[in-house]
């Protein structure tokens, strides 16, 4: 398993899609699956960089690894901010045209969307966020 730790701002996001995207090139994956990856990778970290730690700012730990049989990428984030579970969050009616619906909640839907599988704990106090993805 790969690690990168990064001090958690918004600025470090393409640090963190090239550390992903790193583990992706060594893959079969689809242009599709990569970009789902991407959209996700991003929303988590920037959510993490935006809200963890406000007003300040902590570290962020990013750890990576693709598995064979089937073949699989997760990812998993830990902060040492606010506890936060975004799979609480209630999904927003995407039925609803766009200046309908409420603001935010959007980047966690299409996370648990795109992921083949999404958990969440608070633990030794951290949030971890885990997320999987079939290549």
């Amino acid at each position: 398993m790969k690690e990168l730790v990064i001090e958690a701002k918004v600025e470090a996001l393409d640090r963190v899609l090239a550390f992903v995207d790193e583990l992706l090139e060594e893959t079969a994956c689809s242009m599709k699956t990569k970009m789902q990856i991407d959209v996700v990778v991003e929303e988590v970290y920037v959510n993490i960089a935006s809200y963890a730690y406000a007003p300040g700012t902590g570290q962020v730990q990013i750890r990576a690894e693709v598995s064979e049989d089937p073949a699989m990428l997760t990812v998993i984030f830990a902060d040492s901010g606010t506890p936060y579970n975004p799979l609480l969050r209630e999904d927003p009616d995407v039925t609803l045209p766009a200046e309908e619906r409420e603001v935010g909640g959007l980047g966690v839907y299409l996370t648990k969307k795109f992921m083949d599988e999404v958990t969440y704990d608070y633990r030794d106090h951290q949030n971890i966020l885990t997320i999987k993805k079939r290549l």
